[in-house]
């Protein structure tokens, strides 16, 4: 079985490629390790660009609309960049029977965006989950990947007001 190689370097000269290039070697550059290398693409540089989509393709020697299909299939994958604080609500079976659909409206009202946007000053993103696991807990929503549970459209303005009302940070 011949040695996997490495995928040759970015053209942009982009450090962050070097470290998504290690992790597509400790996987060996197969194919199966997809969601691995896009976990690690993720963490890397925050958010799958469609540039970054191309070279995982072609650095695992698989075609882009797999790619995209898996980047695109699970929530936790984002293809834009994220606010500081991200909101998922759950808009599973028993969410959406316990209300999830207000919350949403709530939500979206409080922060002038529709889910899967982020907010103009990027402070909070917007995210609806297909399921998150925690229906005895329904209406769930994860607030900066904590579980909360129980929401309601109140608690759910509630953190984002907290949010909206944080500082920006200053940079020097």
């Amino acid at each position: 079985m011949p040695t996997p190689t490495a995928p040759t370097p970015h053209p942009s000269g982009d450090n962050r490629f070097k470290l998504l290039d290690r992790a597509i070697t400790k996987h060996q550059s197969r194919g199966d390790a997809l969601i691995e290398v896009l976990h690690a693409a993720q963490g890397i540089f925050g958010f799958l660009e469609n540039d970054l989509l191309i070279y995982i393709a072609r650095a695992l020697k698989l075609p882009l609309s797999r790619v995209y299909g898996v980047a695109t299939f699970y929530h936790f994958f984002t293809l834009k960049p994220k606010g500081k604080h991200t909101f998922v609500l759950c808009t599973g079976t028993a969410c959406y029977v316990k209300g999830a659909s207000k919350i949403q409206h709530a939500a979206e009202e409080c922060c002038k965006v529709k889910f899967g946007q982020t907010t103009s000053d990027n402070k909070i993103s917007l995210i609806s989950a297909r399921c998150v696991g925690s229906c005895g807990l329904a209406p769930v929503a994860v607030l900066d990947d904590h579980v909360a549970g129980k929401m309601t459209p109140e608690s759910a303005i509630a953190r984002l007001k907290t949010w909206q009302e944080q500082p920006d940070e200053v940079t020097t």
